[in-house]
């Protein structure tokens, strides 16, 4: 039995869809940040915890994991036919490139509002941006570890990419496909990751977003990227998603009841910690693919909308945190009611970012480049003319 993949061979607009509502709850979560009692860049004079706390709990536990296990199907559905060499290129163009323009271009300010105590301007912080590592020193990544952890990614995919891609491995994933679409059967991925969770904890307790002590956490979003590149573009997978969304559905409400009521059950600090972080694991697979089941069903079709989002949803990602820092440093500090801060920071930063994006973003090349967007198709068709002359040319002076 062949895999079947080509069954796939249009573009996958849940999966756009997908990545678009996502990076959304990362804005809505990071606007949540300022006001929940978790410690954070930029916090308001007064926290919250209750219903707050619980949501972006619950948010928390999958909304990651998700994000890793779409961006594993789309790295699958563009890259296609790519070699191995075009894969790390063209991963470089769209991450490396952009983690780079970011540490130097967006993350300081946020250090530097977080420190503006001990600089007089954003000027006199920059010689100092490199002096230890944040949060005792200065140098960070912020945000950016989602970027740096998918082009790590990248890297360890590289060298399997031909074998990810051979007739032999597409066989066995077909057979894969076959059992874990079976009612209920995707469940079983869970077990790899409880048992990497089990062994790594005990050496990286603490989830990081450093990457060099952050292994645990690494492996965990290693899996759900992994179980995007192999199982989502089987067409049994998606088509089981959707058929038993409403299980998952109910096993992700049951066990973020655990999650919250063993706290007030058990009188054990160490069983507590254990029932949530497993509660925390098994939610994340169980509403990812819940997730999943529902958006192919009902978010599997093509809008201008879409284009257009899924075009700016990536520079969106790259701005929102550093437009919610400067924004929530400010709108904090005044008298205003807490909900109505709360609406102004996140309404004021989505504005800014439709007027940075709109006027100095999108219509130039370079800061497309260094937001990773593709270059407009004009100046792509030109370089692509002037380098094929080049050959020709080359060619010609052989000949």
């Amino acid at each position: 039995m062949k895999f079947d993949s080509k069954n796939f061979s249009d573009r996958q607009y849940y999966i756009d869809w997908m990545r678009i509502l996502l990076i959304t709850s990362v804005f809505l979560y990071h606007t949540g940040m300022i006001f929940v009692t978790w410690g954070w860049h930029v916090k308001n004079d007064v926290l919250y915890g209750g219903t707050l706390r619980y949501l972006m709990s619950f948010l928390h536990s999958w909304r990651m994991p998700l994000l890793f296990m779409i961006s594993g199907a789309g790295t699958y559905f563009a890259l296609r036919g790519i070699s191995p060499a075009g894969y790390l290129a063209e991963r470089s163009r769209r991450l490396l490139v952009p983690l780079a323009a970011g540490i130097f271009i967006l993350v300081p300010v946020q250090v530097y509002i977080e420190k503006a105590s001990s600089y007089s301007s954003l000027v006199s912080y920059y010689p100092h941006m490199f002096e230890g590592i944040y949060p005792e020193g200065n140098f960070s990544w912020h945000h950016l570890w989602f970027i740096a952890y998918l082009f790590t990614l990248s890297l360890i995919l590289s060298p399997f990419l031909n074998a990810l891609r051979g007739q032999k491995f597409l066989i066995r994933a077909g057979k894969m496909a076959s059992f874990l679409s079976r009612p209920l059967n995707l469940n079983l991925v869970i077990v790899p990751l409880l048992f990497s969770q089990i062994i790594l904890r005990m050496f990286f307790e603490q989830e990081t977003h450093d990457l060099i002590n952050d292994w645990a956490t690494f492996t965990c979003y290693l899996i759900f990227f992994l179980a995007g590149f192999i199982l989502l573009p089987g067409k049994k997978i998606t088509e089981a998603a959707v058929r038993d969304r409403k299980i998952y559905l109910l096993e992700t409400l049951v066990f973020t009841a655990v999650m919250f009521i063993s706290p007030e059950l058990l009188k054990s600090e160490r069983a507590t910690e254990v029932v949530s972080e497993v509660s925390e694991l098994i939610i994340s697979w169980t509403c990812s693919i819940a997730a999943i089941g529902y958006a192919k069903k009902y978010l599997d079709s093509e809008s201008p909308l879409r284009r257009k989002a899924n075009e700016a949803i990536y520079p969106f990602y790259l701005l929102h945190q550093p437009l919610l820092v400067v924004i929530g440093y400010l709108v904090t500090k005044t008298n205003m009611a807490d909900w109505l801060k709360a609406l102004v920071i996140l309404f004021s930063a989505l504005m800014a970012f439709i007027l940075l994006y709109g006027f100095l973003i999108r219509p130039f090349n370079i800061p497309r480049v260094l937001f990773g967007m593709k270059t407009h198709k004009n100046v792509r068709e030109k370089w692509t003319s002037i380098a094929n002359s080049l050959q020709q040319k080359s060619e010609a002076e052989r000949a």
